[in-house]
């Protein structure tokens, strides 16, 4: 199981950045994904997924209204609409696969892991 996540990059506070998190050699179609960021000197967060089919989702709080987490099966990728971006949300981001959805992993880890992207938003 391979991931990859991509699309971070240096953006103004309310700047908008969209991540992809792209599978190869194998299909997210019975996979959730999760999107989890880690700041400097922070423990590692989880910030949205999503079930296999889109049917669930789930937002940590600071994000509710700002994120939004969609996925295109026929691609193999998973994407992180970031919108209004705050220099709070500046964290390496890092998407991760996991045969089961349920909050709790959403919260705290996932089977698979991908290399991150890193977000920085300026104030």
């Amino acid at each position: 199981v391979q991931l990859q996540a991509s699309g971070g990059g240096l953006v103004q506070a309310g700047g908008s950045l969209r991540l992809s998190c792209a599978a190869s050699g194998f299909s997210l179609d019975y996979y959730s994904i999760g999107w989890f960021r880690q700041a400097p000197g922070k423990e590692r967060e989880g910030v949205s997924c999503i079930s296999f089919n889109g049917g669930l989702t789930y937002y940590t709080d600071s994000v509710k209204g700002r994120f939004t987490i969609s996925r295109d099966n026929a691609k193999n990728t998973v994407y992180l609409q970031m919108n209004s971006l705050k220099p709070e949300d500046t964290a390496v981001y890092y998407c991760a696969a996991d045969l089961y959805y349920s909050e709790y992993d959403c919260k705290h880890g996932m089977d698979y892991w991908g290399k991150g992207t890193l977000v920085t938003v300026s104030s």
